[in-house]
């Protein structure tokens, strides 16, 4: 027979998730220069790197909104049928924040054509996600209660109090099967800004059971 060691009352999971428009595009990229020797290579970097920095500028994002990492220098090599000494490349790391969602695609263009390398990601995101995750969050607690309140109703008990409230991660305990963002992006197909972003919440809650 079943044991249940600690028989104090009902546990319910529920989860909520809410939806706004993204106001907030996040770039990231990086600009890398080749060169024989570290000198030549952080002189090439440096001027790849006052180049995309106008770029930016003339789209009118603050220098508030960009991070730019420190150059980095590494030896590069191919290692084919024998390793060969390729150089040194210079490397600098940006994210932009942007909120004209409108000049996302010509702000892309436009710092490839200054000397980006690599575009590592588009993150759409909004500003007030705090205040959409208490929204999420108020209604993962009403949703867990009305849940609380079936199963007592169809038990023929009567719910008491809350005991115990446990914030959970809804990504995690999905992830078993699949693995995204709690803040994930619902995009349609081949548009690049989304419709909305997607903020989630859930939580546990132990109820006592009443007893007259």
């Amino acid at each position: 027979m079943q044991m249940i060691e600690r028989p104090w009352g009902i546990t319910v999971y529920s989860t909520a998730s809410v939806k706004a428009p993204p106001d907030l595009v996040r770039l990231r990229f990086h600009v890398a220069r080749l060169q024989q020797t570290p000198a030549e290579a952080f002189a090439a970097a440096t001027e790849a790197v006052g180049a995309v920095r106008r770029a930016i500028r003339a789209h009118n994002v603050q220098d508030a909104d960009v991070q730019r990492s420190r150059l980095s220098l590494k030896s590069q090599w191919n290692f084919g049928n024998e390793r060969k000494f390729l150089g040194y490349q210079c490397q600098a790391s940006f994210s932009v924040e942007s909120r004209d969602l409108d000049d996302v695609q010509q702000l892309l263009v436009d710092v490839v054509a200054a000397g980006t390398n690599e575009i590592e990601g588009v993150d759409f995101d909004v500003t007030d996600k705090p205040g959409l995750r208490a929204e999420a969050r108020r209604a993962a607690v009403a949703a867990a209660r009305r849940k609380a309140e079936l199963y007592a109703a169809e038990a023929g008990v009567q719910l008491g109090a809350i005991v115990h409230i446990e914030d959970e991660d809804p990504e995690q305990v999905r992830g078993q099967y699949r693995s995204h963002s709690s803040a994930r992006v619902e995009a349609s197909e081949g548009d690049l800004a989304p419709g909305h972003v997607v903020v989630s919440a859930a939580v546990t809650l132990g109820f006592a059971i009443a007893h007259d």
